[in-house]
Formats: C-alpha cells, structure tokens, sequence
C-alpha cells in the first residue's frame, strides 16, 4: 500500500469550453462537441473537437505573455490558474522551492512548426520566427506554467502519447512522496489539430471517417464505431500529501491512492490484444490502493471508438473486474485530445467521485454485444462511487491507471 496524496484543486479547458463547470455539465449532458473544422476542410476526416476560443481571445485570457506561447502551452496555463485557485493556493504566498509542475504532452505545438516550415520554404529563413525552438518544445507547457505560477520546484514533460497526461500525474506524486516537493500542480495539454497531424492519424486507420455525421462520430465501445475525433485541450490537477493538506484546511475533492504504469512491449501503435500490460497497470494500481478489484466501484475507461482498444479494453475489465463496475468514456463527448486525455479523465473521475454521478457515454445506446460491461447510457447515473479507476493507454505500449477514493 501506498500513501494517498490529496487532489485538492482541478482545472479543465476543453472542447467543452473554459473552466471545470462547462466541461462537467457537457459530459452530463452526453452530447458530442464534434463539429466539421475549416482548418480541416477537405479532407478525409473534416471534423474535430477543438476548444472554442480563437486566438485572441485565448491570447486575452492568458495576459501579457502570449505573444510567447504556443495555443497548447495557453491551454496549460489557463487549466494550472484554474487549480491552483480551486485549490485555494496564492502563488504570492507559496514557498515556491516547494512547488513542483508536471505537464505532459503527446504532439505539443505541430501548427507552429507547419507554419514556420511554411515561412521557411515561401519567405526565407529570416522570416523564420526567432521563437520557433521554445515554440514548439514538448517542455515549455510546464516551463511556462512554472514560470506563471512563480514555482521553483522540480518541472517535468513526459511524454508517453495518450497516457501523457496520467503520467505526469503519477510522476507527481512520486516527487510529493519521495519529499522533492509540497505541492505538485500536475496534468497535461494539447493543441495539435493540424491537416498534417489529422492526415497522419486518418492513414494510420485511426480516426472516424464520418464526415455526414461529425457529432455521431465518437462512439466508445459501439458495435459500429470507427475511430477516434481529435481534440485539444488541457487538464492541470493540485496534488498535496494528505496530511499538509488538511494541515492548512484544504478539504480535497478525492484521494489519488494508487497509480500503475507498464509497458505493453508489443508493437508501436496497436495494443497487446490481450491486454496484459493494461492489466499489470490496472492490478498495481489497485494493489497500491490497497483494493481487491471487486472493490473497484467505477471505470473512466480509456475508451478511444477504435476497433482494437476498446475490444482490449472491455475484454480487460470484464476479466479482471467481473463484478461489472459502471464505465463511462468522455471521449464520446470532448474527443480525443492525446496527451491532455488522461489528465482531463482524472479530472472527470474526480467529479463522479465527488458528485456521485457517472456521466453517460456519447452516442452509445449498449456496448457490442461481445463486451461484458455495465456501461451508462443515454443519462446521468446516480451513484455512490467511492473507487474508481481511470484508464489511459498511448501509442508505443504505455499504459497508466491512476485510483481515486473518495476523501474522509
């Protein structure tokens, strides 16, 4: 067993829209956010889930120091202020040697580097932006959250493609146990929805063609689903060692009792059909926890709409938790936004925590008929949740699996 850490603030900015509120209602809600993408037009898959704030407007929102990020680093900023607030911390106040920042990040700034090899090869190398280097670096989200929040502590990017996010949440809170830190402001961005990237995706057989029905597209565990939307976003958690925590009266919103990270060692897209490195993140993490699985009330699955994952992923949950725990997927609502999704998922299975409620999935009426599990539907289930597991699996074999109990 392991020590539980506190997730004492949350922060989310999504195709939902701004802010933890938008997100958790539109989840509720169970309608997709997926809508055909100018940026996109013309190709194969046209649509996306992208956060519905222009530049300016999120350039606006970040303050004096946009002009140096990248939309994938604003995104972090916004969602690491949201969770430190929520967290009722002042960066003024903070030892700030204390304070550690890990964001994770899959593709990072892909349209700046499109852009400035477009200058490059059209204008020349002096119309290259001076800025392109710590533009489009995979660290600069959690430089630039750092340097935001005036946090002195260590700062860390992993990147394990969709299982960023989830990582850097276990790599956090490792650095609170080990003593390197107080405090760890942790979760992952992304902002890579680029013709190239989208293109790419769509060659590799993964992304939905539905083009006539953008919003039906993402369906998590359907008979007839097709692949994944893409999507941006960011998902930033406050995680506290417990006792500190209650030490200066933050009351957290749940506990981060057990995290399991394994490599599939299989292939470097597709995931072990059996599932068994998912398995050995599921058990650790569950073993971490101190839970047997059948005290696994709830899974926020992974659950990409991809023929290969989901049929792997249901077939490891009706195996290693045959009691059928209820399972949602909020990819079927924000899409897929790669390494960002396993943050904003942790998020989301905070709140279910939290507010008892499990969210529906996205255009899903019951799960292919070969899958053994006890997925919601169509509306809100109300439940007492006090464990649940979040699931997040990454090109390359990368698995984690973060439990979350509910707090005393």
């Amino acid at each position: 067993m392991t020590d539980p850490v506190a997730i004492t603030g949350i922060g989310l900015i999504t195709p939902a829209g701004q802010g933890t509120a938008a997100t958790w209602k539109a989840v509720c809600d169970g309608v997709s956010t997926a809508a055909h993408d100018p940026q996109l037009a013309g190709l194969p898959a046209d649509f996306s889930c992208r956060v519905p704030l222009s530049s300016q407007e999120l350039g606006d929102r970040v303050g004096r120091t946009s002009w140096r990020m990248s939309r994938c680093t604003e995104l972090a900023v916004l969602a690491a202020r949201e969770a430190v607030s929520d967290a009722g911390l002042d960066p003024a106040t903070w030892d700030s040697q204390r304070v550690a920042v890990v964001i994770g990040c899959a593709l990072g700034a892909d349209a700046v580097r499109t852009e400035q090899d477009r200058r490059l090869r059209d204008l020349g190398p002096d119309m290259v932006s001076p800025l392109t280097i710590p533009l489009i670096l995979p660290n600069t989200g959690a430089g630039e959250v750092a340097i935001d929040l005036k946090a002195r502590g260590p700062s860390l990017a992993p990147a394990t493609a969709c299982a960023s996010g989830a990582t850097a949440i276990t790599v956090a809170r490792d650095l609170l146990l080990s003593g390197q830190c107080d405090i760890a402001v942790a979760g992952g961005a992304e902002a890579a929805l680029t013709r190239l990237t989208a293109t790419g995706f769509w060659r590799m057989g993964a992304l939905s063609t539905r083009s006539h029905a953008p919003a039906k597209a993402s369906r998590p565990f359907a008979p007839d689903r097709d692949g994944f939307v893409g999507a941006e976003g960011a998902g930033v958690l406050v995680l506290e060692r417990a006792p500190d925590a209650a030490a200066r009266g933050a009351r957290p919103r749940a506990l981060l009792a057990g995290c399991g990270n394994t490599t599939d060692a299989h292939h470097p897209t597709a995931p072990d059909p059996n599932a068994r490195g998912a398995e050995a993140a599921l058990r650790t993490a569950l073993a971490e926890a101190d839970l047997a699985p059948h005290e696994l009330d709830h899974v926020n699955a992974h659950g990409t709409s991809t023929e290969l994952n989901d049929a792997g992923e249901a077939a490891l949950i009706a195996r290693v938790l045959p009691h059928r725990p209820s399972v949602t997927a909020s990819k079927g609502v924000l899409g897929h936004s790669c390494g960002a999704a396993g943050a904003v998922e942790a998020v989301l299975t905070t709140l279910t925590i939290q507010h008892h409620t499990v969210p529906p999935i996205a255009n899903l009426d019951a799960p292919a008929p070969e899958f053994d599990i006890d997925c919601v539907t169509k509306e809100p289930r109300r439940q007492q949740v006090r464990t649940a597991a979040s699931h997040s699996f990454g090109f390359g074999g990368h698995n984690a699996v973060l439990v979350l109990t509910s707090a005393p």
